[in-house]
């Protein structure tokens, strides 16, 4: 298993009346966890890209456990669970300012060709980074 993290101070144009922050705002914070998830194992989306490779967002699903609040400082895990194939799975925990588990999403995205649009295996600039977490 590979995790990473990463930090985010929830922002007063994230919240809502309430000073919550807005569900809407959540898949960003995914969006922080995963690029920096992958910049941390050396890989960057521009390589990726470079590559001939995009990776859009197949399917997310998520739980509010509890609200993150205007000025909290956040931190985002970011995990993989398994080695990519044609699919890459992120799974987030987001946790507050006193560590308590406040959002988890599953999130999937796929490697598509850029110039064929079709569906390709993980490419090997990122397998090669994730073996060693996985004992391969």
């Amino acid at each position: 298993m590979y995790t990473a993290d990463s930090t985010y101070r929830v922002l007063y144009a994230d919240t809502d009346q309430m000073g919550f922050m807005y569900y809407g705002q959540y898949p960003k914070l995914y969006e922080i966890g995963r690029v920096e998830a992958l910049r941390a194992l050396g890989v960057s989306y521009t390589e990726v890209e470079a590559a001939g490779i995009f990776m859009p967002v197949y399917g997310v699903e998520a739980r509010y456990l509890e609200p993150a609040l205007y000025d909290e400082v956040l931190c985002i895990k970011t995990s993989l669970k398994e080695l990519p194939g044609a699919r890459i799975v992120f799974y987030c925990n987001i946790f507050n300012a006193q560590n308590k588990p406040i959002h988890e999403a599953k999130v999937t995205l796929v490697f598509l060709g850029i110039s064929t649009k079709k569906l390709q295996k993980c490419p090997d600039l990122i397998l090669d980074k994730l073996k060693p977490y996985f004992n391969v």
